[in-house]
């Protein structure tokens, strides 16, 4: 019955193959493979395990009590169906991923419009073949030679080169 249950969460296996990279086909190959196989081997079970005849059992063994004891013990056994424990903490961790993404994607956009703007500042300028020095410096400050302060080519600061 558990493994009714657990067959019941069905793969996308489409959506999946889309996020595997090249490198790492042959390892999803295998994966979607062995979980074909299991799945066959899980869909061939029955719903319910055969019942065992223990009137039969009773009839072919001699030694009397032996089949009772068995069957005392087989009905008080259960076997306990695991817990989920991980479930939250993937959730969990699932939910952190989207918000990082988000504040992700939002920082990406701001950076967008910031390089968008610059872009139309580098566009909107005159072409350096018909700059002047003058233009340069104000077009690029950071680009400026300070000739009084350094009077010798290069005209930067020696710890800058």
């Amino acid at each position: 019955m558990a493994g009714r249950r657990a067959a019941l969460k069905a793969i996308d296996w489409a959506a999946f193959a889309e996020r595997v990279p090249a490198n790492q086909r042959a390892m999803f190959n295998a994966l979607k493979t062995r979980s074909d196989a299991l799945s066959a081997r899980l869909a061939s079970l029955p719903e319910k395990p055969p019942t065992i005849d223990w009137a039969h059992y009773k009839a072919a063994i001699g030694k009397a009590g032996m089949v009772d004891e068995f069957q005392k013990k087989f009905s008080a056994l259960k076997v306990p169906e695991p817990v989920d424990t991980q479930s939250a903490k993937i959730d969990a961790q699932e939910q952190e991923a989207a918000k990082n993404t988000a504040e992700y994607v939002q920082a990406s956009k701001a950076r967008i419009a910031q390089y968008e703007q610059h872009l139309q500042k580098l566009k909107s300028m005159i072409p350096f073949e018909q700059m002047t020095n003058e233009d340069m410096a104000e077009a690029f400050p950071e680009t400026k030679l300070d000739m009084e302060k350094n009077p010798f080519w290069p005209h930067r600061p020696i710890a800058d080169l």
